[in-house]
């Protein structure tokens, strides 16, 4: 009855639709800038160009959840797509007219990071506006499967947009995907929270200060910290993907070379982990019902933290490719149950400045952890960096297990 209701659901499915689209564009814009760049440069060009965007986005999406607590997720998001939008569109136009130079792409890819920097906790604080308590668990399962949706889909269609009239075709679909990801979005109605004005916003715009901005993320921050439940739920995440994201990445490409899988190997396991998340976000909608949903999360967080790990161990890349997908199951399952145990949990007043700080910890910190693999693996091998990031991952999931708050918590769904 519950799933039924959330997949008829107008307002979400517009949601999940405008996030679906603006998800795909972000993926042809990605590809298009750094084949933009590669027709007037070399490799490492081309690495700073498209390296130049995760400067501001890791730099100034603390902020970001400051800003959507402040004026209202609704407003960010819409100023997000609508600045995407003029921005690849005015790009699209002079690739099409002329060879753009280094320093436009550049500058190109830094107000795209800065955008981010301030989409990414809104988009976050969106859900708990849109739908019932009782349903989130569900939107939750329908916004990954929606991820998974956009991050496949994305590559392919640069691909196509670029073969059919290069970069700037690509910039063009990019720029109409963040059109209608902003058309669908303004039919969406966003209802206020308790603590909340009734535009969403939940700080005070007569604070307009640098310095109430700085008090503001300081409290956010605070609040993280003292709460039983949010606190130990976000360090968890932050330590699991410290260990996992770089092995996730940069160690299957180095565990494919040194098995001899190839490219294509990588591929294989990869596919294989997205298809056991999606799998995974479809369970999430359609259960009808998750008790002791916290301990379930400290489960699957510990056995994706054991299968990421033993990924190095598989003698085959059958083998690999199977564990992935039961990985990928398990851990959409914890990532789904973790977001919707913190956004039921948090404060309203504190919403954005808690999805900003999930987002900063994926996007910011994680990949810190790249140069630190990336050594280590030439110092010891692959195999023990592997499993020293299935156990820091671990070292999250006992975060979670030793808090009474977590191990204690409850999802209602309805």
């Amino acid at each position: 009855m519950g799933a039924a209701a959330v997949l008829r659901d107008g307002n979400v499915l517009r949601w999940l639709g405008a996030y679906a689209a603006s998800l795909i564009g972000d993926g042809i814009y990605f590809l298009a800038l750094g084949w933009a760049a590669a027709q007037s440069a070399g490799p490492g060009e081309v690495g700073l160009v498209m390296a130049a965007g995760a400067v501001p986005r890791a730099l100034l999406m603390l902020g970001g959840g400051v800003v959507a607590d402040r004026f209202g997720p609704r407003l960010v998001v819409l100023s997000s797509d609508a600045v995407r939008c003029a921005v690849v569109l005015a790009l699209a136009a002079i690739v099409a007219l002329t060879s753009p130079g280094l320093w436009l792409l550049v500058v190109v890819a830094l107000v795209f990071g800065l955008v981010d920097a301030l989409f990414m906790p809104a988009v976050g604080a969106l859900p708990p506006r849109i739908a019932e308590p009782g349903h989130l668990v569900r939107v939750q399962g329908l916004r990954s499967l929606a991820e998974r949706v956009g991050h496949t889909a994305g590559p392919p269609a640069a691909g196509l947009a670029m073969g059919l009239g290069g970069p700037a075709t690509a910039f063009a679909v990019a720029a109409a995907l963040f059109a209608v990801s902003l058309a669908l979005l303004l039919t969406v109605r966003i209802s206020p929270l308790p603590g909340a004005a009734p535009d969403g916003r939940t700080g005070s715009r007569t604070r307009g200060s640098t310095r109430s901005a700085g008090r503001e993320l300081r409290s956010g921050l605070a609040y993280i910290g003292r709460h039983g439940l949010i606190g130990p739920l976000v360090l968890s995440g932050a330590l699991s993907q410290l260990g996992t994201s770089a092995p996730l990445t940069l160690g299957l490409i180095l565990l494919a070379g040194e098995r001899g899988w190839g490219a294509g190997g990588v591929g294989w396991v990869v596919g294989a982990l997205g298809a056991g998340a999606a799998a995974s976000a479809l369970l999430l909608t359609l259960i009808p019902r998750f008790p002791r949903a916290g301990a379930w999360q400290n489960a699957t967080l510990i056995a994706g933290s054991a299968g990421i790990g033993a990924l190095a161990l598989a003698p085959t890349l059958t083998s690999a490719v199977a564990l992935a997908l039961v990985t990928g199951l398990v851990c959409g399952i914890c990532g789904g149950l973790a977001v919707a145990l913190i956004q039921t949990a948090t404060d309203p007043t504190y919403l954005g400045r808690v999805s900003s700080v999930m987002a900063f910890t994926a996007v910011g910190l994680a990949p810190l952890a790249y140069p630190v693999f990336g050594l280590a693996a030439e110092l010891w091998g692959i195999t023990p960096v592997f499993l020293a990031g299935g156990a820091l991952s671990m070292a999250g999931a006992a975060v979670g297990t030793w808090a009474p708050a977590v191990r204690r918590a409850e999802l209602t769904l309805t």
